[in-house]
């Protein structure tokens, strides 16, 4: 399916809800939000996008645990849990996603190759889910895959 018409799902369904998106980018670099703002009347259903690719933007923006970075890394189901919470708690969104993963070429390691992408989708209700992905590829597909996985987990975690 062509990323516009994923975004256009998402909105689509979030309207209906009465509920807003806000997203935390790490590895996919606003692309995410770049998506859901191509989609006309994005403003009723799209709150606001964090982009935290370093450490500290995730700390500081987003309240991610530094115990959590040292101990899992910054690609990891818990940092990418620790964001998706982060961005409830900091934005009017009943919705939020969080990516943050290795797109490459460089930067993997042996438990976390170039591809790794971790996501999580969480719901104001309590509701969350965590996702970890392996893409094959280069950055751009990395990340294309990335931005495509985590619009399809919207409408998942909220169907």
């Amino acid at each position: 399916m062509e990323l516009f018409e994923i975004a256009r799902q998402v909105g689509e369904l979030l309207e209906r809800k009465g509920f807003l998106l806000a997203t935390a980018e790490s590895c996919t670099g606003g692309w995410i939000g770049e998506a859901l703002t191509a989609v006309p009347g994005s403003s009723a259903w799209f709150e606001r996008g964090f982009i935290t690719y370093s450490n500290l933007a995730k700390r500081e923006m987003l309240g991610v645990n530094p115990d959590i970075l040292k101990e899992c890394g910054a690609v990891s189901l818990e940092t990418a849990r620790e964001m998706a919470l982060g961005v409830l708690r900091h934005s009017r969104a009943q919705v939020s996603l969080a990516v943050t993963g290795i797109a490459g070429p460089g930067g993997g390691s042996g438990d976390k190759p170039v591809g790794t992408v971790c996501f999580a989708w969480a719901l104001k209700s309590g509701k969350l889910e965590t996702s970890r992905r392996h893409f094959e590829g280069e950055r751009e597909a990395v990340r294309r895959q990335a931005v495509m996985t985590a619009l399809t987990g919207v409408l998942d975690i909220l169907e």
